[in-house]
C-alpha cells in the first residue's frame, strides 16, 4: 500500500510528530511505501535545523532527515505555513523542501491512503 502523511502539529508540544514518525517506521517495516510527509500549520517546525534538543532527548528534525535519506520519503513543508513561522530553505533539514498546498492534493491522489496526524 502507498501511504501519504499529513502532519499538522509541531514537535515537542504535541504527540502527533512522534506518533506520525513511529507510524511511518512501522509501515515501512511491514512493506508499505510511504511516499511523502506533508507538514502543515505548526507541523513545519518539525524540519528546522534550528532545533537543538538536549543530548538525552529525541531529535525530531534529525529523525525526519534520516527517514528521507534511508527510504526516500519526501519531507515537504507548506510554503504559507513556513512563511508565517519564518522558515525558509536555509533553515530546513537537508531532506526537506518547501512547496505549495497543491502538492498535498497530488499526494492524496497518488497514494492509496492519506493519514492525518494532529488537530
Amino acid at each position: 500500500m502507498k501511504i501519504g502523511i499529513l502532519l499538522k502539529e509541531g514537535p515537542y508540544n504535541h504527540q502527533a510528530a512522534d506518533t506520525a514518525y513511529r507510524f511511518v517506521e512501522a509501515a515501512i517495516r511491514k512493506g508499505h511505501t510511504v511516499d511523502a510527509v506533508f507538514l502543515y500549520n505548526d507541523g513545519v517546525n518539525n524540519v528546522t535545523k534550528m532545533m537543538d534538543p538536549p543530548q538525552d532527548d529525541r531529535h525530531i528534525a534529525a529523525r525526519w532527515d534520516q527517514l528521507h535519506k534511508a527510504h526516500g520519503v519526501e519531507i515537504l513543508a507548506c510554503i504559507a505555513a513556513s512563511k508565517r513561522r519564518g522558515i525558509c530553505d536555509e533553515v530546513l533539514i537537508e531532506g526537506g523542501e518547501i512547496t505549495g498546498l497543491g502538492t498535498l492534493t497530488d499526494i492524496a491522489i497518488r497514494n492509496d491512503r492519506l493519514l492525518t496526524f494532529g488537530d
